[in-house]
């Protein structure tokens, strides 16, 4: 029984030592060189947060001249297209003779005469059973979103959605009317709420206007914040009260 105790022992330490040399024998990164790496990462993130932005946003910008130049500038013609004299071509000239000629129509339509034809082909376009839903539906939304002294889409508001207790960003677009607010006995409010990370489709909730929760964010920071999912969060304003609202 000794022997066997002594054996045991013996293949114990053998093992030990074995593990001892093993782990020595593994190569060890110094500490200043860790910290070297995790630095270049840092800076690698940094530099792609600053970059990334700008990298996207000029390359929409591009794609969108490009597209408007290439169906734009084709129809220009020879003798009247600058390239044609030049060597080289110019980036953004069919975004610029859009913009011209949207003024000149501008002008037109604000005369006389160009309110006359106005009407005349809002006559024609009303005679055609589909294209004049849409186009009534299209330019109610343009008169409503492009008008000075309009109000949609002015303040973000919090609701509860889907259930109590949950709440969601909402943009306010207006105070009810119609049949809508008749056939309601509250003052109900039109509440567009998007959908995330796409802020152009969603749902219109007509809300209760004491449900409704305005907040002091912009509507440019509350677009930010649906688009990113919640990860860029404008500061909070001072002089906020916290639990202002209560679900109860």
């Amino acid at each position: 029984m000794a022997d066997d105790k002594s054996n045991q022992s013996t293949v114990y330490s053998v093992k030990n030592v074995k593990r001892r040399r093993q782990e020595d024998t593994k190569p060890h990164r110094p500490a200043n060189a860790t910290g070297f790496v995790a630095r270049l990462r840092t800076y690698f993130f940094a530099g792609v947060l600053v970059t990334a932005p700008v990298a996207i946003t000029f390359y929409l910008a591009w794609l969108f001249i490009s597209f408007v130049d290439n169906r734009v500038t084709p129809i220009i013609p020879a003798r009247y297209n600058p390239e044609t004299y030049l060597p080289f071509g110019l980036p953004g000239l069919g975004v610029v003779i859009v913009v011209i000629g949207l003024v000149i129509i501008g002008w037109l339509a604000a005369g006389y005469l160009g309110r006359f034809f106005v009407r005349l082909g809002e006559r024609f376009v009303g005679q055609m059973p589909v294209i004049r839903s849409i186009y009534s539906a299209t330019k109610q939304i343009l008169e409503t979103v492009l008008a000075q002294q309009s109000t949609a889409f002015r303040d973000v508001v919090l609701v509860e959605y889907p259930r109590r207790g949950i709440w969601a960003i909402g943009f306010l677009t207006g105070e009810t009317r119609g049949e809508v607010q008749a056939v309601t006995d509250q003052t109900v409010v039109n509440v567009f709420l998007p959908t995330t990370p796409n802020p152009t489709s969603g749902f219109l909730l007509f809300i209760p206007e004491e449900d409704v929760f305005v907040l002091d964010m912009t509507v440019e920071e509350g677009i930010k914040m649906v688009i990113s999912g919640g990860i860029v969060a404008p500061p909070t304003p001072e002089g906020t009260v916290e639990g202002q609202i209560s679900t109860t």
